[in-house]
């Protein structure tokens, strides 16, 4: 864990829970993509570049989930770096309260202020600002957060967030984190047909054919949101939903999988919707889901 890995010419990554993305600009001066999960994993990462004499110019992070970001604040400080991210996700760098906001669907009580949802607050500045690093490609991949990037290095190294995942990963969380369903898809469609030396996934191994992970992945929402419109043969409530796929999948529920596996049910849900494939309606003052088939 904490190890350095050479993938291109001038690109690397640290292998952590999280990769973290390694670009050399020159000799002495390098680009982090995204920063570890915490102070801890900022100091890890600090001292991998220090032995090699290398300086922190810059952190693109891909997106603004706390795994991504949590090393910002300690790498910022330690050394002037200047931090950027694009859209909604520099606002939430800059303003991580709102992550487990936006998760809960209110003020988060102190179950959900930890680290593992709620990163240290960083400076971020937006990808087009012109300092932004001209050697870097920013790759659009939405659906997982809200305004998520990759990055392709000129040693044709594309780093892909978290539109991926492994096999072991999937098995592990089954109904793993989504923003925007319908999105996700179209990214992995796009990503698919991606060309590149190697792909560096941050939770899955580094690989130089993505088609199969995506193909994984895809399958996986599918296999989902199969599953919730034929549980709502059945009308329900959104809490006896949820309390039914953890059930089946075999989760077990705490304060923060109820808030990111329940925000990524209502995501299914609103994708299902909008499909015309679910509908919804009142009784009792219960807003109840129901699938469209006959």
């Amino acid at each position: 864990m904490f190890e350095l890995c050479q993938v291109g010419e001038r690109s690397y990554y640290i292998e952590c829970p999280a990769k973290v993305g390694v670009y050399r600009l020159n000799d002495t001066e390098v680009c982090l993509i995204d920063s570890g999960n915490d102070k801890d994993a900022g100091r890890k990462i600090r001292k991998i570049l220090d032995e090699r004499g290398w300086s922190l110019k810059y952190i693109v992070n891909t997106h603004s989930n706390a795994d991504h970001i949590g090393g910002n604040k300690y790498l910022q400080q330690q050394t002037g770096c200047r931090i950027f991210a694009c859209g909604m996700e520099a606002a939430f760098t800059n303003y991580p309260i709102l992550e487990p906001s936006f998760l809960y669907g209110g003020y988060p009580c102190k179950d959900l202020k930890h680290k593992f949802l709620l990163a240290a607050e960083s400076r971020a500045e937006d990808i087009t600002n012109r300092d932004f690093p001209e050697d870097l490609q920013v790759i659009p991949l939405k659906g997982h957060f809200f305004d998520m990037i990759g990055i392709r290095t000129p040693d044709q190294v594309v780093f892909l967030a978290d539109c991926v995942s492994s096999k072991s990963t999937l098995e592990k969380y089954q109904v793993s984190f989504i923003y925007d369903v319908g999105e996700y898809l179209k990214t992995l469609d796009f990503v698919e047909q991606m060309k590149a030396k190697i792909f560096v996934p941050a939770h899955a191994k580094a690989t130089e054919d993505v088609k199969e992970l995506t193909e994984l992945n895809r399958r996986k929402v599918f296999e989902i949101g199969a599953g919730i419109q034929a549980a709502l043969n059945t009308p329900m409530t959104f809490e006896t939903l949820l309390k039914r796929l953890f059930d089946e999948y075999g989760l077990a529920m705490s304060f923060e999988q109820y808030a990111l596996v329940g925000s990524t049910v209502r995501s299914y849900l609103s994708w299902l919707k909008d499909s015309g494939k679910i509908e919804v309606f009142f009784e009792d003052n219960f807003l109840m889901w129901k699938s469209c088939l006959p």
